[in-house]
Parts: structure tokens; C-alpha cells; sequence
């Protein structure tokens, strides 16, 4: 017979049990590499575990257990750690029980034809997803299992569907490769540098006009590869093309039109103009076909079968539509007076990485990605420092009131003892400044899809000593692993920049 106390605490165990982290064991072939610079592993699953030892790029190590976003591995002299998985990419050995071994393929790159395409952490509908491919992106292949690919697309690496991703041949010559992308694009800036390199750090090798279209041989990070002159082969930045589908070979049809929503409480009206009756709001990140454009509005088909208009400043599009965005954002920055404020510089560096990343090369990344699409608009752009130099903060005040400035953007990245805080923060002092500032702030956040920390007051020299209206944007956090591996990416980079982009272009055209 058992005691009544025995089965109290029977339950209890059962209770507290059912409410433990999750774990999941793992065969033993099953093996991660590093896939940062390096990675600090821990005592155990979290962030208040000590420090065990740091592993860098490339190491190989076995896998224990896993637990929620941690992984359990296998160090020397039988010692475990605990590491987060999203800094290291996970192997499967041949023999794993139940698995399909990895086939090699005779193909190390692909092409996106899916408008959207969701990239999973593992070779399962039903499993995460870490990122999404829009159509035409380049990808690099390394294994196939049944119909999925595990391809890698900048910092990141994961499984598609197969039947989504076009491949080309190793060696491949650069005519076939421009035969498949499927893309020609058109020059849309007066005068376009071709470098050597898909980098504004890369060497310039020539020049390309308005109104010149080109095959796109292959696309990389928002660069464009063209060949420019009979022979030769260069980079040019893709936002400066427009963009349509050259129908394929076997005379597939265009892929279709996809918008996606760029900021909370967009409205759906039942018009194509703003006097139109609101029919339906929707949010960040919603998507819709498109049926038609008229004048500077997209028409869609609701999931009810209703037909609405969006303002085409207010998406995303991808496909062969025009983005009537750039159109209408050109003619509200024509001729506006911007200056870029890169924060810090010099000797001071500003916040470091967890990866030893300064703020001080974040910001200028930032400005001259910035910088060339104002320019491309029409707007007269001046930056603080165009290298790295200190400039003191008067300084940059002082160029915004002799410049006579219409706009001042100050650009930083966060940090914080705390390493799980993570998200974007918008800035203003005075109270003229701040509209502009959730303009800015709401149009950056919505491309980026970072967590929103919101517009605030700040008591910051650059934006409480100026007499323009002038923001102060912290993008995010670099002492945040996760954040920081995002926040260095180039597609992170374009993001932010298109997304400061159309907060001007939307507070231009909202306050003339």
C-alpha cells in the first residue's frame, strides 16, 4: 500500500516535470560547426551560466542534447558546454538511423522562382523558419535530401523546397547563367559606377547610364552582376534598376505580383485615392497579389473576395510590377536638403560587438548606402565625416544649420550589459522634431521587421542643439549576439537604408 505523501509527491515530480524546458535527444553522428567568428560556450542553457571557453569559425564538435535555442556539445577531455544555435550550423551524419543521407549535388548555385520562399532550419514543412527568399535571390547549394535543398544566403543557412529554387551547373559559363536568371534591368540613376566586386569598398572598373538595360548574370545581397561592355563583367547596386522578368525559355509565364505591407494600420480603401472609403486596415508584413496598378495604387482581391486599393508608397513589391514607391518618393525628396550624421568616428569608436564590431563602421556602412539612394532622388545630401575621422559634436550641429538642412539624421547602434535586449529605438528632442521621427522610425522598423523599442524623448547634443528638425536613430543592439550577426549583414544593411529612405520620402509628402 503507498502512502497518501508518497503520491503528493509522485505529482508534484509529474507537475514540476511537465513545465522543464524541452530537450531533445540527438543521435550521436550528429555534429555543429562554428559559424562565426566565435562563440562563447556556457555551463549550461543560458545566458547566466559562466563562461566554459570560446570556440571560433569552423571548429566541429559533437552534439549532446539540445534544448530549446541551446545546444548541449561535446568539448575535450569528456567536458560539455552549451551554446545558442543560431551561431552554428548543424551537421547529420550518413548513418543516422531513420535519415536520409545527404545526397551531394553537382550544382553549388541557384536561383529563387517563388515569389516568397520560406528557408527552414531543418528539411521539414513543420519546422522553423529562419529566414525568406524573395524571387530571383542567389543561393548557394551544399546538400540534398529527398526534395529539400540546404542552401546559404549571407549569414544565413537552411532548407528549401527544391521544386522552388532553379540550379546552375559548377563551371557553368556566364552566358548560361545569364540565360536563367530571367531579369533584365534597366538604369534608373543618371550615371552608375560597375565595380569590380558586389561592394561599395570594391574598385570602380566602369559606368553605366540611364536608360541602359542589361541581363542580370547573377544577383547577390541587393547587388546586380551585368555585363556591362562586350566581355566584361561587373557589379552594380540593384536599387538603382529597374527590374522585370525576360520570359523563360520554355515560355513559363511572369511569376505573379506579391506586395507586402510595410507598416501597422495601412489602409485598404475602396477607391484607388485617399477620399475613398476605408474598407479594411491591415498591418506589417501582410502580403496580397496584385491585380493592376492605377495611377499610384495597386488593386488587390481580399480573402473575401472584395476587391480593394492600396497606396503603392505605403509596400514592398516583388515581381515584375513597377515600385511605385521610388517613383513618388523621387519627387518628394527632389531637391531636399539632407545631412547624414554616421555617429562617432575616429578615435572614438562608439559601442564594440560581441564579434568586435564597431559602431563607428556600422554608421558610415549605413550613411553611404543612405546617402546614394537620397542622391538618386534628386536630394542634396551632406555627411558629417566620410571616413573614419572624429568630428566633434558641435560640429555636426553646425553643418545642419549652415547647410540650412530640411532634414538631420543621426545614425547609431545600441549597446547594453544586458545582452538579451534587442530592437530599434527612434529619438527626438524638440518638439518640431518629432513627427519626422516617427516617420523615420515607423518606415525603418516595417523593412526591417526589428522589434520596436519606440519614439521617445532624448537628451542627445546633435538633435537637442539643433534648430532643424533633426532624429537620432538607434538600429539596434550590437551586444546582442543575434542582433549584431543580423545588423552586419548586407541585406540588414539595405533594409535600414530603404527603410530611412521611405520615412523622408513619407514625411516629405505628408509635410511639403
Amino acid at each position: 500500500m503507498v502512502k497518501k505523501s508518497s503520491l503528493l509527491l509522485l505529482s508534484i515530480i509529474l507537475i514540476i516535470g511537465a513545465f522543464l524546458p524541452h530537450s531533445k535527444s540527438v543521435a550521436a553522428t550528429e555534429s555543429i560547426t562554428i559559424s562565426t567568428d566565435f562563440v562563447n560556450v556556457r555551463g549550461g542553457p543560458g545566458l547566466s551560466y559562466p563562461l566554459v571557453k570560446t570556440v571560433n569559425r569552423g571548429e566541429t564538435y559533437p552534439i549532446v542534447t539540445e534544448q530549446d535555442d541551446w545546444i548541449e556539445i561535446e568539448l575535450a577531455n569528456g567536458q560539455t558546454g552549451w551554446l545558442v544555435n543560431w551561431l552554428v550550423t548543424k551537421e547529420t551524419g550518413s548513418n543516422n538511423t531513420g535519415v536520409t543521407a545527404n545526397s551531394a549535388i553537382k550544382t553549388n548555385y541557384g536561383i529563387v522562382n517563388a515569389d516568397t520562399l520560406n528557408m527552414r532550419q531543418e528539411p521539414s514543412a513543420f519546422s522553423p523558419v529562419v529566414g525568406k527568399l524573395t524571387y530571383g535571390t542567389s543561393v548557394t547549394m551544399y546538400s540534398k535530401q529527398d526534395n529539400w535543398l540546404e542552401i546559404g544566403f549571407s549569414n544565413l543557412r537552411g532548407w528549401v523546397n527544391s521544386e522552388f529554387i532553379d540550379g546552375q551547373a559548377t563551371g557553368s559559363s556566364t552566358s548560361d547563367t545569364a540565360q536563367k536568371s530571367g531579369m533584365i534591368g534597366t538604369v534608373t540613376a543618371d550615371s552608375l559606377s560597375v565595380r569590380s566586386s558586389a561592394s561599395l569598398n570594391s574598385n570602380t572598373i566602369g559606368t553605366v547610364t540611364m536608360g541602359e538595360s542589361f541581363t542580370i548574370v547573377e544577383e547577390m545581397n541587393n547587388w546586380a552582376k551585368i555585363e556591362y561592355e562586350s566581355g566584361s563583367f561587373g557589379w552594380v547596386a540593384g536599387w538603382f534598376l529597374e527590374k522585370v522578368a525576360s520570359r523563360s525559355q520554355t515560355g513559363q509565364a511572369v511569376k505573379k505580383n506579391i506586395i507586402t505591407i510595410i507598416n501597422n494600420g495601412t489602409n485598404i480603401r475602396k477607391g484607388p485615392d485617399v477620399q475613398s472609403d476605408v474598407i479594411e486596415r491591415t498591418n506589417t508584413g501582410a502580403t496580397y497579389t496584385v491585380k493592376s496598378i492605377i495611377n499610384d495604387w495597386y488593386e488587390i482581391k481580399l480573402e473575401d473576395g472584395r476587391i480593394g486599393y492600396i497606396a503603392g508608397w505605403l509596400v514592398s513589391i516583388n515581381g515584375t510590377k513597377p515600385q511605385i514607391k521610388k517613383t513618388g518618393a523621387e519627387g518628394y525628396l527632389y531637391n531636399k536638403t539632407i545631412v547624414l550624421d554616421p555617429g562617432h568616428g575616429g578615435t572614438d569608436k562608439g559601442a564594440t560587438g560581441v564579434s568586435g564590431i564597431y559602431e563607428k563602421d556600422l554608421t558610415l556602412r549605413t550613411a553611404q548606402l543612405l546617402s546614394d539612394k537620397l542622391m538618386a532622388a534628386g536630394a542634396n545630401v551632406y555627411i558629417t565625416r566620410k571616413d573614419d575621422s572624429y568630428l566633434q559634436l558641435a560640429s555636426r550641429v553646425n553643418m545642419a544649420r549652415s547647410y540650412n538642412a530640411d532634414a538631420f539624421i543621426s545614425l547609431h547602434y545600441d549597446s547594453n550589459v544586458d545582452s538579451s535586449i534587442h530592437g530599434m529605438t527612434g529619438y527626438y528632442y524638440h518638439s518640431y522634431q518629432q513627427t519626422l521621427a516617427e516617420s523615420i522610425f515607423a518606415s525603418t522598423v516595417g523593412h526591417t521587421k526589428m522589434t520596436s523599442r519606440g519614439v521617445r524623448f532624448g537628451d542627445f547634443h546633435v538633435i537637442r542643439e539643433n534648430s532643424q528638425k533633426a532624429v537620432l536613430m538607434e538600429l539596434g543592439y550590437l551586444s546582442n549576439p543575434a542582433e549584431e550577426m543580423m545588423i552586419k549583414s548586407a541585406g540588414f544593411q539595405e533594409n535600414a537604408a530603404s527603410g530611412l529612405f521611405d520615412g523622408l520620402a513619407r514625411y516629405f509628402k505628408e509635410n511639403p
